[in-house]
């Protein structure tokens, strides 16, 4: 079950890292999966869920979690964007991922150093 305080910051565009514990047989391990959140959805209620994609030896691979799930032990934030221009971000399936840290975390970054005061390059600034 995940913890009420991490449900707001799972949110499109954060990158997550899902522990969740898999019975195989008579055996039990945690299983981890970590990649970008593309949507959340249905808020907080009984159904709700959110969609998790990361690549795995050179393929996307997306896999739902229910957000109401036994099996999941924990969700980890490893960085939570903020502000993204959609609350569904299905468009990063067909963009390589030199354009992904271009639309995401490059952008952040210009907007912390310009909000900062420092100095920004002009072909930062004209993007």
């Amino acid at each position: 079950m995940i913890h009420e305080s991490v449900l707001p910051k799972i949110k499109a565009g954060a990158t997550v890292r899902v522990i969740e514990t898999v019975k195989e047989g008579a055996k039990t391990r945690e299983s981890r999966f970590e990649g970008l959140v593309l949507c959340r959805k249905h808020g907080s209620e009984a159904g709700a869920s959110f969609t998790v994609r990361a690549t795995v030896a050179g393929e996307g691979m997306e896999k739902v979690y229910p957000i109401n799930c036994q099996s999941i032990s924990k969700v980890e934030i490893l960085s939570s964007p903020k502000k993204v221009g959609r609350s569904k971000i299905y468009y990063v399936r067909d963009i390589s991922r030199r354009q992904l840290r271009r639309k995401t975390a490059v952008a952040y970054e210009r907007t912390a150093k310009m909000a900062k005061g420092e100095k920004v390059a002009e072909a930062e600034v004209s993007k």
